[in-house]
């Protein structure tokens, strides 16, 4: 018998020993200079999420910034913050197919730049539709997507 998947609530529940901060290394050290570097826990992103409220956005850049203000580290992971983000949001489908109400607002959640989130559940047409629902604009270039002035809508943290 293979071993059950782990729900989405799961995943993002299992804090894996962190969060951890440590030194910047290696390959990471020429793109991102010298310092420490925080990986978040999964539920730190999250709950970092759930703060944005309705019409404003948030990116991953200002999560990261968030997570090394709180643990005193130069920078937050990018890709660790990226792939809980993506938890995150799967967590909180998982949990409104359930019938929940209070579920994290991820769509709210943009990469870098204001760019739309192609892994997050639906693509980005499902993203683009809540957003638009919030009054925002959608504009796209080639295959990406951006909110327009997404600036002047992003949370004060």
């Amino acid at each position: 018998m293979g071993k059950t998947q782990k729900s989405w609530r799961e995943k993002l529940a299992d804090d894996k020993g962190l969060p951890k901060v440590s030194g910047i290394t290696g390959k990471m050290s020429t793109r991102w200079g010298t310092g420490t570097i925080c990986i978040p826990a999964p539920r730190e992103v999250d709950e970092i999420m759930r703060k944005v409220p309705e019409g404003k956005l948030i990116t991953i850049n200002q999560i990261r910034e968030i997570v090394a203000k709180k643990h005193g580290a130069t920078i937050g992971c990018p890709i660790t913050s990226g792939i809980f983000a993506w938890i995150a949001a799967n967590a909180a489908e998982e949990a409104a197919a359930e019938g929940e109400k209070n579920i994290t607002p991820y769509w709210r959640t943009l990469k870098s730049g204001g760019m739309l989130n192609e892994k997050y559940p639906g693509g980005i047409e499902a993203q683009a539709a809540r957003l638009r629902e919030e009054g925002h604009t959608i504009e796209y270039k080639g295959r990406k997507a951006q909110v327009k002035d997404f600036e002047k809508a992003l949370v004060e943290l």
